[in-house]
């Protein structure tokens, strides 16, 4: 397994490394949870990925209890939790959604209680919260690394302007900003890491955690003739994705990445993660995986990269023509 810097950061994430959205709870039990962690594990997956918000709280617990059994040294892993929505879900009451201090704090304490740690490696706030002055979120940020509850802090699906000014404000302050950003980033969603934080990476550095490397499995080619039964875009509550993605054009820029798979003798899961841990801004990327053989595959990825050469990526650039205009200098 490769390992990288996540942003200006002592600290080594994996290359690739475990989530828990849609699957744990929802798609797994306790049993295949503790077989894919223990896969990825073994393989030197040192990061896995969790939030309040995954199954209501629900995955984070599932998480704590196969760590718990596993008993591995606490210092060979990192994992994460993310605050904004709470876990109540429609019982949500005021303070307990957001970014507010009293939220943060209580969503932290509610996270180690789940995941059975004394501190979290990594705590991002899971959304902008545009009602929240972003002073008290930088300070409730810093005040808990100091506490020793976390080690890090950052950002999910922030703009570049947001995160730049959470910086602005600990520079200010003499606090400890934001160290990394977990926007999604594939083939076919690539504003964000390829424009947007470009100036970021230059200046104040930042560690990037993918989220949907494979677009929900629409990168894999699973969806290609139709949705399987028990995937995501088939659960209950997940319309969203399904129409985010199960589009025409689409669908036939996946099918033309998958002739270009079969030639280089490589599957479309392998040849779409390898593509996305090529950028060197990627720090990791999030597996998610239900099944043995899947998460077998994935991790192939790196392997894969010797074969993306120049000529490839030309040839994958001209079938899904998503690469972002930047201004000219």
């Amino acid at each position: 397994m490769e390992y990288r810097y996540m942003g200006k950061t002592g600290l080594q994430l994996s290359v690739l490394s475990f989530g828990s959205w849609v699957s744990f709870h929802k798609q797994i039990n306790d049993t295949i949870a503790d077989e894919l962690m223990g896969i990825a594990y073994d393989h030197g997956v040192n990061f896995f990925d969790n939030a309040e918000v995954y199954a209501l709280g629900e995955s984070e617990k599932m998480m704590g209890r196969v760590l718990k059994k596993k008993n591995w040294d606490r210092t060979s892993y990192t994992v994460s939790s993310k605050a904004f929505w709470g876990w109540r879900g429609t019982a949500n009451k005021p303070n307990q959604t957001g970014l507010s201090r009293k939220h943060l704090v209580e969503a932290c304490h509610e996270a180690l209680q789940r995941l059975q740690t004394d501190y979290l490696d990594l705590y991002f706030c899971h959304r902008p919260d545009k009602k929240m002055p972003i002073e008290e979120v930088v300070w409730t940020m810093h005040n808990l690394i100091q506490q020793g509850k976390i080690l890090y802090w950052g950002t999910s699906e922030w703009s570049g302007v947001e995160i730049m000014e959470a910086h602005r404000v600990a520079q200010q302050y003499g606090l400890i900003g934001p160290s990394m950003e977990q926007p999604q980033y594939n083939l076919l969603e690539r504003n964000k890491m390829e424009n947007e934080f470009l100036m970021l990476f230059k200046t104040v550095g930042l560690g990037t955690t993918i989220w949907s490397p494979l677009a929900s499995g629409l990168l894999s080619g699973k969806y290609n003739d139709g949705i399987p039964e028990g995937s995501r875009f088939g659960l209950t509550g997940f319309d969203w994705l399904k129409d985010r993605w199960m589009k025409d054009d689409m669908l036939s820029k996946v099918r033309g990445l998958a002739v270009l798979a079969k030639e280089l003798g490589i599957s479309m899961a392998e040849l779409s993660i390898a593509w996305c841990i090529k950028n060197p801004n990627v720090t990791t990327a999030i597996l998610g995986a239900t099944k043995k053989e899947q998460l077998l595959e994935n991790l192939k990825a790196l392997d894969i990269l010797p074969k993306l050469n120049k000529e490839v990526m030309q040839q994958i650039e001209g079938i899904v023509q998503t690469k972002p205009v930047l201004p000219e200098h």
